[in-house]
Protein backbone atom coordinates (compact mmCIF):
# COMPACT_ATOMS: atom_id res chain seq x y z
CA UNK A 1 0.00 0.00 0.00
CA UNK A 2 1.24 3.39 -0.67
CA UNK A 3 1.78 5.85 1.33
CA UNK A 4 -0.59 8.93 2.12
CA UNK A 5 0.80 12.42 1.75
CA UNK A 6 0.88 14.20 4.76
CA UNK A 7 -1.54 17.17 4.36
CA UNK A 8 0.55 20.15 4.41
CA UNK A 9 -2.01 22.87 3.26
CA UNK A 10 -4.00 24.10 6.21
CA UNK A 11 -7.23 25.90 5.20
CA UNK A 12 -8.69 27.76 8.31
CA UNK A 13 -11.79 28.61 9.01
CA UNK A 14 -11.97 32.47 11.21
CA UNK A 15 -14.68 34.38 12.93
CA UNK A 16 -14.97 37.90 13.94
CA UNK A 17 -13.13 36.81 17.97
CA UNK A 18 -9.72 36.39 15.96
CA UNK A 19 -7.62 33.74 17.51
CA UNK A 20 -10.00 33.91 20.32
CA UNK A 21 -12.14 31.66 18.78
CA UNK A 22 -9.18 29.37 17.36
CA UNK A 23 -9.21 25.79 18.30
CA UNK A 24 -5.62 24.71 19.53
CA UNK A 25 -4.81 22.74 16.76
CA UNK A 26 -5.76 25.87 14.34
CA UNK A 27 -3.12 27.90 16.51
CA UNK A 28 -0.48 25.50 15.91
CA UNK A 29 -0.58 25.34 12.51
CA UNK A 30 -0.65 29.03 12.07
CA UNK A 31 2.13 29.32 14.48
CA UNK A 32 4.03 26.25 12.91
CA UNK A 33 3.12 28.39 9.13
CA UNK A 34 5.78 29.26 6.94
CA UNK A 35 3.49 31.04 4.97
CA UNK A 36 0.32 32.33 5.56
CA UNK A 37 -2.50 33.65 2.82
CA UNK A 38 -5.99 35.12 3.16
CA UNK A 39 -7.74 38.62 3.20
CA UNK A 40 -6.30 41.74 4.59
CA UNK A 41 -8.96 41.21 7.81
CA UNK A 42 -8.46 37.48 8.22
CA UNK A 43 -4.80 38.22 8.20
CA UNK A 44 -5.26 41.34 10.98
CA UNK A 45 -7.72 39.06 13.07
CA UNK A 46 -5.40 35.94 13.17
CA UNK A 47 -2.03 38.19 14.36
CA UNK A 48 0.91 38.58 15.06
CA UNK A 49 2.35 36.15 13.24
CA UNK A 50 5.54 35.30 12.43
CA UNK A 51 5.18 33.45 9.02
CA UNK A 52 5.91 35.20 5.50
CA UNK A 53 1.92 36.28 5.12
CA UNK A 54 0.57 37.63 1.61
CA UNK A 55 -3.32 39.04 0.96
CA UNK A 56 -5.37 37.68 -1.59
CA UNK A 57 -4.62 38.98 -4.88
CA UNK A 58 -7.57 39.81 -7.30
CA UNK A 59 -7.94 37.59 -9.13
CA UNK A 60 -8.07 34.94 -6.53
CA UNK A 61 -6.60 32.13 -9.54
CA UNK A 62 -3.11 34.60 -9.27
CA UNK A 63 -2.73 33.05 -5.65
CA UNK A 64 -2.17 29.82 -6.84
CA UNK A 65 0.89 29.70 -7.86
CA UNK A 66 2.45 31.06 -5.08
CA UNK A 67 1.19 28.17 -2.83
CA UNK A 68 2.30 25.76 -5.92
CA UNK A 69 5.49 27.20 -5.09
CA UNK A 70 5.71 26.66 -1.63
CA UNK A 71 3.86 22.79 -1.88
CA UNK A 72 5.16 20.29 0.94
CA UNK A 73 6.28 23.21 3.21
CA UNK A 74 3.42 24.24 5.96
CA UNK A 75 1.28 26.88 4.58
CA UNK A 76 -1.91 27.92 5.92
CA UNK A 77 -4.81 29.58 4.03
CA UNK A 78 -7.12 31.85 6.17
CA UNK A 79 -10.89 32.10 5.28
CA UNK A 80 -14.39 33.16 6.66
CA UNK A 81 -16.18 30.28 8.45
CA UNK A 82 -16.51 27.54 6.51
CA UNK A 83 -14.18 27.54 3.67
CA UNK A 84 -16.19 25.03 2.11
CA UNK A 85 -19.52 27.22 2.02
CA UNK A 86 -19.43 29.75 -0.52
CA UNK A 87 -15.55 29.68 0.17
CA UNK A 88 -12.04 29.27 -1.43
CA UNK A 89 -12.18 26.06 -0.30
CA UNK A 90 -13.77 24.73 -3.62
CA UNK A 91 -10.96 26.64 -5.78
CA UNK A 92 -8.23 25.09 -3.34
CA UNK A 93 -9.51 21.60 -3.75
CA UNK A 94 -9.74 21.67 -7.50
CA UNK A 95 -6.43 22.81 -7.56
CA UNK A 96 -4.30 20.19 -5.20
CA UNK A 97 -5.50 16.75 -4.00
CA UNK A 98 -7.78 16.39 -0.70
CA UNK A 99 -5.01 14.42 0.56
CA UNK A 100 -2.74 17.23 0.73
CA UNK A 101 -5.55 19.66 2.57
CA UNK A 102 -5.97 19.40 5.90
CA UNK A 103 -9.63 21.55 6.52
CA UNK A 104 -10.00 23.09 10.49
CA UNK A 105 -14.12 24.94 9.24
CA UNK A 106 -15.49 27.41 11.61
CA UNK A 107 -19.50 27.88 11.88
CA UNK A 108 -20.35 29.38 8.93
CA UNK A 109 -22.21 32.91 8.77
CA UNK A 110 -25.46 31.68 7.99
CA UNK A 111 -25.12 29.42 10.89
CA UNK A 112 -23.94 32.21 12.59
CA UNK A 113 -27.31 33.69 11.11
CA UNK A 114 -29.75 30.93 12.21
CA UNK A 115 -28.32 30.81 15.77
CA UNK A 116 -29.39 34.28 16.75
CA UNK A 117 -32.41 34.12 14.72
CA UNK A 118 -33.63 30.47 15.96
CA UNK A 119 -34.35 29.83 12.39
CA UNK A 120 -34.16 26.41 11.61
CA UNK A 121 -31.12 26.01 9.31
CA UNK A 122 -32.54 23.21 6.85
CA UNK A 123 -36.04 25.27 6.54
CA UNK A 124 -34.02 28.46 5.04
CA UNK A 125 -33.02 29.07 1.53
CA UNK A 126 -29.03 29.80 1.38
CA UNK A 127 -28.01 32.23 -1.32
CA UNK A 128 -24.86 34.31 -1.74
CA UNK A 129 -24.71 37.34 -3.44
CA UNK A 130 -21.51 38.58 -2.48
CA UNK A 131 -19.55 38.58 -6.31
CA UNK A 132 -22.72 37.00 -8.02
CA UNK A 133 -25.52 38.53 -9.79
CA UNK A 134 -28.46 39.91 -7.88
CA UNK A 135 -30.73 38.68 -9.47
CA UNK A 136 -30.60 35.36 -8.17
CA UNK A 137 -32.91 36.29 -5.22
CA UNK A 138 -35.87 36.52 -7.06
CA UNK A 139 -37.09 32.89 -7.76
CA UNK A 140 -36.22 32.72 -3.89
CA UNK A 141 -39.17 35.35 -3.14
CA UNK A 142 -42.11 33.00 -2.35
CA UNK A 143 -44.34 33.60 0.17
CA UNK A 144 -43.54 32.55 3.72
CA UNK A 145 -39.60 32.12 2.41
CA UNK A 146 -37.01 32.44 5.05
CA UNK A 147 -33.79 33.40 3.07
CA UNK A 148 -30.15 34.07 4.82
CA UNK A 149 -27.85 36.05 1.82
CA UNK A 150 -24.86 36.45 2.14
CA UNK A 151 -24.65 40.57 1.51
CA UNK A 152 -21.77 42.26 -1.23
CA UNK A 153 -21.58 45.16 1.19
CA UNK A 154 -23.69 47.63 2.73
CA UNK A 155 -25.76 48.36 -0.27
CA UNK A 156 -27.21 44.85 -0.37
CA UNK A 157 -29.77 45.43 2.52
CA UNK A 158 -31.54 48.44 0.86
CA UNK A 159 -31.03 47.00 -2.97
CA UNK A 160 -33.32 43.92 -1.31
CA UNK A 161 -35.78 46.56 0.41
CA UNK A 162 -36.46 48.31 -2.70
CA UNK A 163 -36.67 44.72 -5.09
CA UNK A 164 -39.56 43.93 -2.00
CA UNK A 165 -41.13 46.96 -2.53
CA UNK A 166 -41.40 46.81 -6.14
CA UNK A 167 -42.62 43.26 -6.51
CA UNK A 168 -44.97 43.48 -3.91
CA UNK A 169 -43.68 41.87 -0.84
CA UNK A 170 -43.14 45.20 1.15
CA UNK A 171 -44.44 43.95 4.01
CA UNK A 172 -41.49 41.42 4.43
CA UNK A 173 -39.37 41.33 7.24
CA UNK A 174 -35.40 42.35 6.80
CA UNK A 175 -33.07 41.75 9.37
CA UNK A 176 -29.57 42.79 8.74
CA UNK A 177 -26.61 40.94 10.64
CA UNK A 178 -23.28 42.75 11.38
CA UNK A 179 -19.68 41.42 11.93
CA UNK A 180 -21.61 38.36 13.40
CA UNK A 181 -19.08 36.82 16.19
CA UNK A 182 -17.19 39.97 17.06
CA UNK A 183 -17.14 42.36 19.44
CA UNK A 184 -18.69 44.87 16.62
CA UNK A 185 -21.61 42.56 16.30
CA UNK A 186 -25.04 44.15 15.75
CA UNK A 187 -28.51 42.75 15.15
CA UNK A 188 -31.52 45.37 13.56
CA UNK A 189 -34.87 45.05 11.61
CA UNK A 190 -37.44 46.39 9.76
CA UNK A 191 -39.88 46.12 7.07
CA UNK A 192 -38.91 46.25 3.65
CA UNK A 193 -41.20 49.00 2.91
CA UNK A 194 -39.85 50.96 6.16
CA UNK A 195 -35.94 50.84 5.51
CA UNK A 196 -34.32 54.42 5.72
CA UNK A 197 -30.87 55.32 4.67
CA UNK A 198 -27.99 54.20 7.29
CA UNK A 199 -24.77 53.10 7.24
CA UNK A 200 -24.39 49.70 7.30
CA UNK A 201 -20.99 47.45 8.36
CA UNK A 202 -19.86 46.01 4.54
CA UNK A 203 -19.44 42.57 6.62
CA UNK A 204 -23.59 41.68 6.84
CA UNK A 205 -25.67 38.98 5.88
CA UNK A 206 -29.59 39.73 5.33
CA UNK A 207 -32.20 37.36 6.72
CA UNK A 208 -35.54 38.25 4.77
CA UNK A 209 -38.77 36.67 6.04
CA UNK A 210 -41.54 37.22 2.98
CA UNK A 211 -44.11 38.15 3.37
CA UNK A 212 -46.53 38.42 -0.44
CA UNK A 213 -49.35 41.20 -0.78
CA UNK A 214 -51.77 40.95 -2.99
CA UNK A 215 -50.42 41.82 -6.16
CA UNK A 216 -47.18 40.44 -5.41
CA UNK A 217 -45.26 39.02 -8.51
CA UNK A 218 -44.72 35.65 -7.12
CA UNK A 219 -43.22 33.03 -9.77
CA UNK A 220 -44.56 29.96 -10.17
CA UNK A 221 -42.99 26.90 -9.00
CA UNK A 222 -44.24 24.50 -12.08
CA UNK A 223 -43.61 24.92 -15.78
CA UNK A 224 -45.09 26.66 -17.94
CA UNK A 225 -45.46 30.39 -16.93
CA UNK A 226 -47.79 32.70 -17.95
CA UNK A 227 -46.83 33.90 -21.40
CA UNK A 228 -47.43 37.82 -19.84
CA UNK A 229 -44.32 36.91 -17.84
CA UNK A 230 -42.04 37.35 -20.71
CA UNK A 231 -41.12 40.24 -22.73
CA UNK A 232 -41.83 39.02 -26.56
CA UNK A 233 -42.71 40.54 -29.83
CA UNK A 234 -44.86 37.06 -30.62
CA UNK A 235 -41.94 34.82 -30.96
CA UNK A 236 -42.69 32.96 -28.07
CA UNK A 237 -43.51 29.13 -26.85
CA UNK A 238 -46.53 29.61 -25.74
CA UNK A 239 -47.60 28.64 -22.46
CA UNK A 240 -49.15 25.46 -22.38
CA UNK A 241 -46.48 23.90 -25.28
CA UNK A 242 -43.12 25.40 -23.20
CA UNK A 243 -44.85 23.40 -20.59
CA UNK A 244 -44.86 20.04 -22.96
CA UNK A 245 -42.04 20.81 -24.16
CA UNK A 246 -40.20 20.80 -20.76
CA UNK A 247 -41.81 17.94 -19.67
CA UNK A 248 -40.19 15.80 -22.93
CA UNK A 249 -36.51 17.89 -22.46
CA UNK A 250 -36.59 15.76 -19.05
CA UNK A 251 -33.87 17.99 -17.82
CA UNK A 252 -31.63 16.99 -14.77
CA UNK A 253 -29.66 18.50 -12.10
CA UNK A 254 -26.50 20.70 -13.38
CA UNK A 255 -27.78 19.94 -17.50
CA UNK A 256 -26.93 22.26 -20.20
CA UNK A 257 -29.69 23.19 -22.29
CA UNK A 258 -28.91 24.70 -26.17
CA UNK A 259 -32.00 26.44 -27.05
CA UNK A 260 -31.77 27.72 -30.70
CA UNK A 261 -33.93 30.00 -32.18
CA UNK A 262 -34.59 31.08 -28.82
CA UNK A 263 -36.89 34.32 -29.45
CA UNK A 264 -37.82 35.33 -26.08
CA UNK A 265 -35.65 32.73 -24.12
CA UNK A 266 -38.88 31.05 -22.58
CA UNK A 267 -37.97 27.80 -22.65
CA UNK A 268 -34.12 28.30 -21.81
CA UNK A 269 -35.35 30.37 -18.91
CA UNK A 270 -37.87 28.11 -17.38
CA UNK A 271 -35.07 25.47 -17.62
CA UNK A 272 -32.90 27.45 -15.48
CA UNK A 273 -35.83 27.71 -13.09
CA UNK A 274 -36.41 24.55 -12.48
CA UNK A 275 -33.02 24.15 -10.81
CA UNK A 276 -30.33 26.11 -9.76
CA UNK A 277 -27.55 24.96 -11.23
CA UNK A 278 -28.99 24.26 -14.78
CA UNK A 279 -27.34 26.37 -17.02
CA UNK A 280 -28.93 27.61 -21.18
CA UNK A 281 -27.02 28.58 -23.98
CA UNK A 282 -29.93 30.63 -26.09
CA UNK A 283 -28.83 30.61 -29.52
CA UNK A 284 -30.77 33.88 -31.48
CA UNK A 285 -30.14 35.04 -35.10
CA UNK A 286 -31.84 38.34 -34.49
CA UNK A 287 -30.02 41.22 -32.41
CA UNK A 288 -32.95 42.67 -31.15
CA UNK A 289 -34.32 39.44 -29.64
CA UNK A 290 -31.19 38.37 -28.36
CA UNK A 291 -30.69 41.27 -26.30
CA UNK A 292 -34.75 40.85 -25.24
CA UNK A 293 -33.40 37.47 -24.08
CA UNK A 294 -30.98 38.58 -21.58
CA UNK A 295 -33.61 41.46 -20.06
CA UNK A 296 -35.89 38.40 -19.86
CA UNK A 297 -33.48 36.30 -17.78
CA UNK A 298 -32.52 39.07 -15.62
CA UNK A 299 -35.87 39.98 -14.75
CA UNK A 300 -36.80 36.51 -14.03
CA UNK A 301 -33.94 35.57 -11.92
CA UNK A 302 -31.56 33.84 -14.37
CA UNK A 303 -29.25 36.50 -15.02
CA UNK A 304 -26.49 33.70 -16.21
CA UNK A 305 -27.96 32.89 -19.11
CA UNK A 306 -26.06 32.99 -22.06
CA UNK A 307 -26.66 34.28 -24.95
CA UNK A 308 -25.16 33.75 -28.58
CA UNK A 309 -26.14 36.16 -31.11
CA UNK A 310 -25.48 34.21 -34.68
CA UNK A 311 -27.64 31.58 -36.98
CA UNK A 312 -27.61 28.13 -36.47
CA UNK A 313 -26.02 26.05 -37.17
CA UNK A 314 -22.68 27.92 -37.82
CA UNK A 315 -23.21 30.02 -34.58
CA UNK A 316 -22.94 26.48 -32.38
CA UNK A 317 -19.55 26.04 -33.22
CA UNK A 318 -17.41 25.41 -30.33
CA UNK A 319 -20.09 25.36 -28.17
CA UNK A 320 -20.17 23.38 -24.16
CA UNK A 321 -21.28 20.08 -25.25
CA UNK A 322 -24.94 20.12 -23.73
CA UNK A 323 -26.90 17.86 -22.31
CA UNK A 324 -30.68 18.79 -24.36
CA UNK A 325 -31.19 21.08 -26.97
CA UNK A 326 -34.50 22.34 -27.74
CA UNK A 327 -35.11 23.44 -31.78
CA UNK A 328 -38.10 26.04 -31.42
CA UNK A 329 -37.80 27.47 -35.07
CA UNK A 330 -35.28 27.05 -38.38
CA UNK A 331 -35.44 23.33 -37.80
CA UNK A 332 -36.18 22.70 -41.72
CA UNK A 333 -32.13 24.64 -41.86
CA UNK A 334 -29.94 22.27 -44.09
CA UNK A 335 -27.68 20.28 -41.65
CA UNK A 336 -28.85 21.86 -38.23
CA UNK A 337 -30.81 18.66 -36.96
CA UNK A 338 -27.78 16.65 -38.06
CA UNK A 339 -25.47 19.14 -35.64
CA UNK A 340 -27.27 18.89 -32.98
CA UNK A 341 -27.53 15.43 -32.68
CA UNK A 342 -23.39 14.93 -33.07
CA UNK A 343 -23.26 17.33 -30.20
CA UNK A 344 -25.24 15.26 -28.32
CA UNK A 345 -23.63 13.16 -25.99
CA UNK A 346 -25.47 9.27 -25.60
CA UNK A 347 -28.62 9.74 -23.46
CA UNK A 348 -28.93 13.79 -24.23
CA UNK A 349 -32.84 14.54 -25.37
CA UNK A 350 -33.72 16.74 -28.69
CA UNK A 351 -36.91 17.89 -28.96
CA UNK A 352 -37.87 20.09 -32.06
CA UNK A 353 -41.57 22.01 -33.03
CA UNK A 354 -42.81 22.35 -36.22
CA UNK A 355 -45.64 24.63 -37.80
CA UNK A 356 -45.04 24.43 -41.73
CA UNK A 357 -45.63 21.23 -43.07
CA UNK A 358 -42.44 21.81 -44.85
CA UNK A 359 -40.70 21.23 -41.67
CA UNK A 360 -42.95 18.70 -40.52
CA UNK A 361 -41.85 16.61 -43.24
CA UNK A 362 -38.10 17.12 -42.42
CA UNK A 363 -39.31 15.59 -38.88
CA UNK A 364 -41.02 12.78 -40.06
CA UNK A 365 -38.11 12.06 -42.11
CA UNK A 366 -35.91 11.80 -39.29
CA UNK A 367 -38.50 9.77 -37.01
CA UNK A 368 -38.46 7.42 -39.92
CA UNK A 369 -34.97 7.13 -39.98
CA UNK A 370 -34.34 6.89 -35.87
CA UNK A 371 -37.92 6.72 -34.24
CA UNK A 372 -38.35 8.66 -31.02
CA UNK A 373 -41.64 10.08 -30.30
CA UNK A 374 -43.66 11.96 -32.78
CA UNK A 375 -46.87 13.82 -31.53
CA UNK A 376 -49.09 16.67 -32.69
CA UNK A 377 -50.19 19.52 -29.83
CA UNK A 378 -53.66 21.59 -30.80
CA UNK A 379 -54.29 24.09 -28.21
CA UNK A 380 -57.67 26.08 -28.34
CA UNK A 381 -58.69 29.24 -25.90
CA UNK A 382 -62.23 30.13 -25.63
CA UNK A 383 -63.57 33.41 -28.16
CA UNK A 384 -66.74 35.16 -28.60
CA UNK A 385 -68.53 34.61 -31.70
CA UNK A 386 -71.10 36.93 -31.58
CA UNK A 387 -73.37 36.76 -28.77
CA UNK A 388 -72.05 33.56 -27.85
CA UNK A 389 -68.95 31.55 -26.94
CA UNK A 390 -66.69 29.19 -29.33
CA UNK A 391 -63.12 27.72 -29.57
CA UNK A 392 -60.44 29.57 -31.12
CA UNK A 393 -57.93 27.10 -32.38
CA UNK A 394 -54.44 28.00 -32.43
CA UNK A 395 -51.57 26.67 -35.30
CA UNK A 396 -50.95 23.38 -34.08
CA UNK A 397 -47.33 22.40 -33.10
CA UNK A 398 -45.37 18.95 -34.12
CA UNK A 399 -43.18 18.16 -32.13
CA UNK A 400 -40.87 14.91 -32.53
CA UNK A 401 -38.56 14.07 -29.35
CA UNK A 402 -35.49 12.10 -29.49
CA UNK A 403 -32.72 10.42 -26.68
CA UNK A 404 -29.70 9.30 -28.67
CA UNK A 405 -28.62 6.04 -28.17
CA UNK A 406 -31.77 4.85 -27.16
CA UNK A 407 -33.03 2.05 -29.54
CA UNK A 408 -35.96 2.80 -31.79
Amino acid sequence: MSEKPRPWLSLIGIGEDGRAGLSPLALDLLNDAHFVLGGARHLALAGPLKAECRVWPSPLTDALPMLQARRGTPVCVLASGDPFFYGVGSLIARTFPVEEISCLPMPSAFSLAAARLGWPLQDCRLISLHGRPFERIIPELQPGAKILCLAWDGSTAPRLAALLRERGFGASRIIVLEAMGGPNEHIWECRADALEPRDIAPLNLVALNIVAEDQAQILPLGSGLEDSWFEHDGQITKREIRAEALSALAPHRGALLWDIGAGSGSIGIEWMLLDPANKTIAIESRADRAERISRNARALGVPDLIVVQGKAPEALANLPRPDGIFIGGGASQPGLIEQALAALPKGGRLVVHAVTLETEATLFHHYQALGGDLIRLAISRIDRLGGFHTWRPALPIVQWSFTKGKAP
